[in-house]
Formats: C-alpha cells, sequence, structure tokens
C-alpha cells in the first residue's frame, strides 16, 4: 500500500510541478513541492522511505526541469534520509520546529546550485541566496508546515509514524 502511494505522489507532484507551478509564483519564485514531499515522507516513514522516494522523484522532477539529472535525485534522496534520522531522534516535532527545520535545509539545499554554477558579476553569490534562495525556502517552509501542521492537527501524527516505521 505504501509503494502505492509513493507511486501515486511520484507521478501526481511531477506534473503539478512542471506545469502548473510553472505559471504560479510569489515573488518570483516557485516552490519546490518534491523537497516539501520528500521532508515529510522521510520524517513520518524513515530513512529507507525517504531516501528511496527522494532518489526516485529527484529523478523523475529533473527529467522536466533544467536541472542535472544525477545532482537533483542526490540531493533530494539525501535530505529524505535525513529527514528520515531526524524523525526517528526527535519525539516530539511541533509544526513551527519543523518550519525552522525546512527553512535551514531548503537553504543549504538551494545554495548548491549558484556554489556549482560559476554566476555573472552581476549575478553573484549573495544575490542569488537574499533574491532566490531564501526567498524559496521561506516558501518552502510555510508549505511544508501548513501540511504538517493539517497532519498534525487531524490524525494523531506520532501514532502514524510509530506505526508506518514498523
Amino acid at each position: 500500500m505504501k509503494a502505492l502511494i509513493y507511486f501515486a505522489v511520484i507521478v501526481g507532484l511531477v506534473p503539478v510541478q512542471s506545469v502548473l507551478l510553472s505559471h504560479l509564483s510569489v515573488w518570483g519564485v516557485k516552490p519546490d513541492l518534491g523537497f516539501v514531499a520528500v521532508c515529510l515522507i522521510g520524517l513520518i516513514a524513515g530513512e529507507l522511505d525517504g531516501l528511496l522516494v527522494g532518489l526516485a522523484l529527484g529523478w523523475a522532477m529533473s527529467l522536466f526541469s533544467a536541472q542535472d539529472l544525477i545532482s537533483s535525485a542526490i540531493l533530494k534522496g539525501a535530505v529524505g534520509y535525513i529527514a528520515g534520522l531526524v524523525g526517528r531522534q526527535v519525539v516530539y516535532l511541533s509544526p513551527v520546529v519543523l518550519v525552522m527545520g525546512l527553512l535551514v535545509v531548503s537553504c543549504v539545499v538551494g545554495l548548491v546550485t549558484p556554489l556549482a554554477l560559476k554566476l555573472s558579476p552581476q549575478q553573484d553569490l549573495w544575490w542569488a541566496a537574499w533574491m532566490v534562495v531564501l526567498p524559496q525556502a521561506c516558501l518552502d517552509a510555510v508549505i511544508g508546515g501548513a501540511i504538517y501542521w493539517l497532519l498534525w492537527s487531524r490524525l494523531n501524527i506520532e501514532q502514524v509514524m510509530s506505526e508506518s516505521r514498523m
């Protein structure tokens, strides 16, 4: 059943991210729903699920975007694995703590692209951090926090996390 849900998430998120969100942006920044989904899956389901879904989702999303195939899959897989480790170690995770964690991790992941590319003199690392990375990290954190808050308020998230790790 979990494999079917993960398959539906991957198949559903790729067209939404590549088709729908290309037309919807806040301050010129589009959220990365794949990053948010991988973080939440890793957090709730564990390291292995986060890693595998992250690898598959990163690979599938890079096919429809201008990202490097390997770096997107590896980054999303690593994020899913780290989220799974955090979910195993943290006893009580409130939505506020999740938002702060998503903000930090999204900033770190977002800085990989400007560090890997040679930016023009008009667009240096600070410009990329302030104009692209930080707004996208804030947007990702708010979306992830809202989804987690909905799950947290409607479901017994601790019970779901313990059941999904068995």
